[in-house]
């Protein structure tokens, strides 16, 4: 797959379709170098690479708990689309793909355990077919999208159904109602019209869901590291993914929720409520869909 790097230098003005700028510097792609290193240190300490890829995801998350939520740390330039990791903030999105690619990294020989070697590996999981063209919309921006590419790749497996997920009325369309909060969006309003159609194309596919009354019978088969995503219903009552976390079997067995809270609840990454009890927490949550990491 194109590295990073490459994507980055390939990085196109999206909305015009004109010739390549000249890619980001590396200090907006990757912030935290200190971070990074203590992540370093822990696992060759602990010996997180001889752990399966779901426990080592966990046990990257854990040691990422403290860190500071921030909003929309995806969106790093007004043009440039570009694979980028921060640890010094995170959303939702970015603790469980920085875990998860950080996971991955330690299934190489010691000295591939870079920050342009988690870089590779964030652009193989967040972009459509596991590359960034340098096209805004190159990048998986709905969970359910990421969980159809990332299945179809053989990078996790979308085990809902086989939880007892069933399909219901779904809508993907958060983006173009909000299209003010996205920088790129904002910029390049010509991306907009694509952006739908990219948004219809995702809701005419099923959206399984495990409903939240049923959790609790399955959080037995559920695994440390396995990608729990949130699903609500809106008020039209359609289903969307709204929030998205790591599993995390306790020492007592209990199976916990671990995400980026926002500002509103922790303001920071925690280890929650056991997870069935969590999705009462909010009465739009719906139910849960899951996705098992595979390498």
């Amino acid at each position: 797959m194109r590295s990073w790097k490459v994507c980055v230098i390939l990085s196109l003005i999206c909305s015009a379709g004109m010739a390549s700028e000249s890619r980001l510097p590396f200090g907006t792609v990757f912030k935290g170098q200190d971070q990074f290193n203590r992540l370093v240190a822990k696992a060759k300490a602990e010996n997180w690479k001889s752990l399966p890829i779901g426990d080592r995801t966990a046990a990257v998350g854990k040691a990422l708990v403290g860190t500071r939520y921030r909003h929309f740390t995806l969106e790093i330039d007004n043009r440039i689309e570009s694979p980028s990791v921060n640890f010094y903030g995170m959303d939702c999105w970015t603790f469980f793909e920085t875990a998860l690619g950080f996971a991955r990294m330690l299934n190489e020989p010691e000295s591939n355990w870079t920050p342009e070697r988690l870089l590779y590996h964030i652009e193989t999981d967040r972009y459509r077919g596991g590359q960034c063209t340098g096209d805004y919309l190159s990048r998986l921006h709905y969970l359910e999208d990421w969980l159809y590419d990332n299945d179809r790749r053989g990078l996790v497996e979308d085990v809902t159904r086989q939880l007892g997920g069933r399909s219901g009325p779904h809508s993907a369309g958060e983006m173009s109602v909000g299209w003010q909060h996205y920088r790129y969006l904002a910029a390049n309003r010509s991306l907009l019209g694509p952006l739908a159609r990219m948004e219809a194309n995702v809701s005419s596919r099923p959206l399984y869901e495990i409903p939240k009354s049923q959790v609790a019978k399955i959080e037995p088969k559920l695994r440390s590291g396995d990608v729990i995503g949130l699903i609500s219903r809106e008020r039209n009552g359609l289903h969307s993914t709204a929030h998205v976390g790591l599993a995390l079997r306790a020492s007592d067995g209990v199976l916990h929720f671990m995400h980026a809270s926002s500002p509103s609840n922790y303001g920071k990454v925690v280890v929650d409520d056991q997870l069935s009890k969590y999705l009462y927490r909010y009465g739009s949550d719906s139910g849960i869909l899951v996705a098992r990491p595979l390498r």
